[in-house]
């Protein structure tokens, strides 16, 4: 099993009592963009985070997915999900889009 990798952009000791939710987002095997917020921090959890090519910014993230699965841990309440599918058609207009899993109070493994 691979062991996820924090990624931030700044130099933190984050743990999961700072950081004790979790935003998954799956690809559906068509490419689609996505955007999440978050009124506190957000962090990715990738082992590569230049191959995933997603830009992370304060409490914002966003990024391209196609096949496979997207991490990010956070603080506080999600604010906004934006997904659109590689003709442009919004959620939930689109049934290409990635599905989307907020989870709360999720202990680091």
């Amino acid at each position: 099993m691979v062991r996820d990798t924090s990624v931030r952009n700044h130099a933190s000791t984050t743990d999961a009592a700072q950081l004790p939710n979790l935003v998954t987002i799956v690809g559906r095997g068509v490419p689609s963009n996505f955007e999440i917020a978050v009124d506190g921090d957000l962090e990715m959890v990738a082992d590569d985070p230049v191959e995933e090519a997603t830009i992370v910014s304060g409490g914002a993230a966003e990024g391209t997915i196609d096949v496979g699965v997207q991490r990010f841990r956070f603080a506080g309440q999600v604010t906004n999900v934006r997904l659109v599918d590689w003709n442009g058609v919004p959620a939930p207009e689109s049934a290409s889009v990635p599905h989307v899993h907020v989870d709360y109070g999720v202990p680091k493994r």
